[in-house]
């Protein structure tokens, strides 16, 4: 790890800003139905309160785009967290000004206290130095522990570090890199790397740099159709991104030359109807009649990326495999959740990246049956590709 981290930190009797990713989903009656990220954050907001420090939360909810709205009020999640630490939470009605300022004053060792959504300033997504100085104010110390925002310039996540002399990553988001970074950087080989979703549009920076660093790309979801139609082949109702045909036949060539092996389903599952209970079948993709379309891999696909993963030590899966939403549609992309759960057992580093991956993971139980699942969908999407994360960029060298 190239930055500080909270171990780093002198933590007693300091006033710590922590940026966490307290993003979660509400019910009508303002209940959080979905704690897996605050549960994230517990490690390093224990570290700050054991050891005598104060911590002072920062994260958005939703997209208010610069206004209060109550129904995106963090107030929820100060009563879960609460209940997750055991002791009471302090809650600001603001995330600055002076009644926040004096809230943060009063604070004695090891206590918590959670700031109202950030996003509630516009000056927040714009990255306004006024307003990160503000957010910084009456804090000593800077963690960011929020790597699901870190692809973000804003003012919580980049603009607030030029306000203190130390900014550490927190435990979560020195997890997410090291799991990530080592994968990428230096992974026990063979390194497979699955990758699904809707569209190679929000692919193709990921597998042109995975090209380069993995020993076998497995595609799935409906990116694949879009490759199909550049080799020529009737596809039916599938997914196609019509702009996108020469980049296919790009991403071929360059796979000719590439060391990484590039695997394309060999059969799919197709439908005569986008919804549940419609008729289904599993045919080769050379026969994918005219007027269905592709909705998963199919049965010797499945069977075929097992027998690869079978022999890998690294996996990295980005992308669900099918339309996973839908039980009809979802085997492709279940049978390899499961199938990683089994392999992580027996020693190999499986990584989720987040977003629909992480989401069909979880919907199959399966979130702790694997190396690590990202909690952040396109951030770990960026850092595939290669790209420098804001947040991570601006953290002190050690």
């Amino acid at each position: 790890m190239p930055k500080l981290t909270i171990d780093d930190l002198d933590l007693k009797g300091k006033n710590v800003l922590v940026r966490v990713d307290f993003n979660v989903p509400l019910d009508e009656n303002q209940n959080v139905t979905d704690d897996f990220r605050i549960r994230a954050a517990l490690p390093t907001i224990k570290k700050i309160s054991e050891s005598g420090g104060r911590a002072i939360l920062c994260s958005h909810l939703g997209r208010p785009k610069g206004e209060r709205k109550p129904e995106m009020s963090l107030k929820p999640v100060a009563k879960r967290l609460s209940e997750l630490l055991g002791k009471e939470v302090k809650f600001a009605n603001d995330c600055i000004g002076q009644e926040v300022l004096e809230m943060k004053k009063s604070l004695q060792d090891g206590d918590v206290l959670l700031l109202e959504n950030v996003r509630f300033h516009k000056e927040e997504t714009k990255n306004d130095p006024g307003f990160a100085k503000a957010l910084a104010e009456g804090c000593d110390l800077y963690v960011n522990d929020a790597f699901g925002s870190a692809h973000r310039a804003h003012a919580s996540t980049e603009g607030v570090t030029k306000y203190f002399d130390k900014c550490a990553a927190g435990y979560l988001m020195e997890k997410e890199l090291s799991y990530l970074g080592g994968a990428l950087e230096n992974p026990r080989r063979p390194f497979v790397t699955i990758l699904g979703g809707a569209k190679i549009s929000g692919k193709i920076d990921v597998i042109n740099n995975l090209m380069d660093k993995a020993d076998v790309l497995l595609i799935g979801g409906g990116m694949i159709y879009t490759f199909y139609k550049a080799q020529g082949k009737e596809i039916g109702k599938s997914l196609l991104e019509e702009d996108r045909i020469e980049m296919a036949r790009e991403i071929f060539e360059k796979a000719e030359s590439s060391k990484c092996r590039f695997v394309l389903p060999k059969d799919v599952l197709v439908s005569d109807k986008f919804e549940a209970g419609a008729n289904t079948k599993v045919v080769d993709v050379d026969n994918i009649p005219a007027d269905w379309m592709g909705v998963d891999i199919g049965t010797k696909t499945i069977e075929e990326f097992k027998q690869i993963l079978s022999e890998a030590s690294t996996v990295v899966w980005n992308g669900p495999m099918g339309v996973f939403e839908i039980p009809d549609f979802a085997k492709g992309t279940e049978e390899i959740a499961r199938y990683l759960a089994k392999i992580t057992e027996k020693g190999v580093t499986t990584i989720v990246g987040g977003g629909d991956s992480a989401a069909a993971v979880k919907k199959f139980g399966l979130s702790d049956k694997l190396s690590h699942v990202s909690t952040g969908g396109g951030a770990s999407l960026e850092f595939l590709e290669g790209k420098v994360l804001p947040g991570v960029a601006a953290l002190t060298d050690k």
